[in-house]
């Protein structure tokens, strides 16, 4: 059974149950964080890059991975960042079937950029960070030789924003793939067909979707 500890709220002092949630490693094997049963939540006030995730040990196979730091949003409009113990990772024993794509539902720009980290994770990629450089918009993330774009807004891409992506892929010698909340415009996906960059769609489940070629060959040959 998954970890759970209870919560309360600081502010508005309504009681919760947070059930810890596990991620898929690359070796097929859930990863959850270990929660620490005597901390205290603490608000998020403002928020940092580095305080987004923490450090897993998948159990499976001993992998060490970036994952989202444990959150639990409270119908006040306050955040709580839950403690967790440490590295170390609980996994089932006798685990060893892939796992099914994990939901991630879209309600802000972390939660889009979450889904997208577990894709790529999904895909093999690990040691995800915050790309180098900037994007003019949205999230920039990297890996080992692949770099993502990930766009929370509520317009549609447009083809300079793949391109974009496309210029810096090609500057960093690096694939390159585009996630968006909102969907492309007809141009964006004329450009990404011809450029062979791989479109997703982050509909509001969480879960990645191709609308093009080069996405829907890239999905077909993952993990």
């Amino acid at each position: 059974m998954p970890e759970s500890v209870p919560v309360h709220c600081p502010d508005c002092r309504r009681a919760h149950r947070y059930t810890a949630p596990s991620y898929p490693c690359a070796c097929g094997a859930p990863v959850a964080p270990r929660l620490d049963l005597d901390g205290v939540p603490s608000p998020v006030d403002r928020r940092s890059w580095q305080e987004e995730w923490i450090s897993l040990r998948c159990g499976g196979c001993g992998l060490h991975g970036e994952w989202p730091r444990p959150e639990l949003g409270c119908p006040c409009g306050t955040v709580l960042r839950i403690p967790v113990t440490g590295p170390q990772a609980s996994v089932p024993a006798g685990r060893t079937e892939r796992p099914a794509v994990r939901s991630v539902p879209i309600r802000t720009a972390r939660d889009a950029v979450t889904a997208a980290v577990l894709y790529l994770r999904r895909l093999g990629h690990e040691d995800i960070r915050r790309a180098d450089r900037r994007p003019p918009s949205g999230i920039g993330l990297a890996a080992r030789s692949v770099l993502a774009h990930v766009d929370p807004s509520a317009r549609p891409a447009t083809s300079r924003d793949v391109e974009c992506l496309w210029l810096t892929a090609m500057t960093e010698s690096a694939a390159c793939l585009y996630f968006s909340v909102s969907g492309y415009d007809e141009e964006a996906r004329a450009r990404a067909d011809a450029l062979g960059v791989p479109l997703f769609l982050l509909d509001l489940t969480g879960i990645p979707q191709p609308v093009n070629g080069p996405a829907d060959a890239l999905d077909a040959g993952g993990p």
